[in-house]
């Protein structure tokens, strides 16, 4: 089966899409684990996009679609997979939709997951991150063993992003709907789209999810 995830930052999606991909036996593919795989592989591909990356600019649509296209063809990937943060626009949707057109593998469901505004900011101001595997952790919702250090590298201290501030989330949340709000149509359009409430009990949400993964038409 393969699932997209969409949702504004700090809406749970890594958290949830783990959790998922786990419980399924698919593979969690993100952009930013995509990309540090692709370099750490030495792949043509991987190769372009650090060197774009050590230059300071964005990875560009074509290079991410042909990661997508490499990542979604490893063997984890065969029984299914789950997308978060890509696509981000309708142009990486249609690039994604054609990929697996190829395969005769269409997308089975595109899961939206929700929150309002006040409980992002309040999420991203907890958010803290490792320096060195760049793991996620929220001081709230999903904490590390110690709260200061990350479980996978137990003598790294967490540090928080500049980016998390009150002020630059709410400038996020506002490219994020701008670029999105289209995202989300094409695939209500294609009657592909399910919403989920990213708010309450994890245990809740990931049942939501769960039960809305569950009623895709294969």
């Amino acid at each position: 089966m393969q699932v997209v995830l969409l949702g504004p930052p700090g809406v749970g999606k890594g958290t949830q899409g783990r959790r998922l991909a786990s419980d399924r036996g698919w593979a969690l593919i993100s952009t930013g684990d995509m990309l540090r795989d692709a370099i750490a592989k030495r792949t043509s591909l991987g190769l372009e996009a650090g060197k774009l990356m050590d230059q300071g600019f964005l990875v560009p649509d074509p290079v991410m679609i042909g990661l997508v296209r490499e990542r979604t063809l490893e063997r984890d990937a065969e029984t299914g997979f789950v997308l978060d943060g890509f696509p981000r626009t309708v142009a990486q949707a249609q690039a994604l939709d054609a990929i697996l057109a190829e395969r005769a593998r269409p997308l089975d469901v595109v899961v939206a997951l929700t929150a309002p505004d006040q409980e992002l900011v309040r999420r991203l101001s907890a958010r803290w991150e490792c320096p060195v595997c760049r793991r996620v952790y929220n001081a709230i919702s999903a904490p590390s063993k110690d709260g200061r250090h990350c479980d996978d590298h137990p003598e790294t201290l967490l540090t928080q992003r500049a980016d998390d501030t009150e002020e630059t989330v709410k400038r996020r949340l506002d490219v994020y709907r701008a670029q999105t709000a289209p995202l989300a149509e094409h695939y209500r359009g294609q009657g592909r789209l399910k919403e989920v409430r990213g708010t309450g009990a994890l245990d809740e949400v990931y049942g939501a999810l769960s039960a809305a993964v569950a009623t895709a038409v294969r």
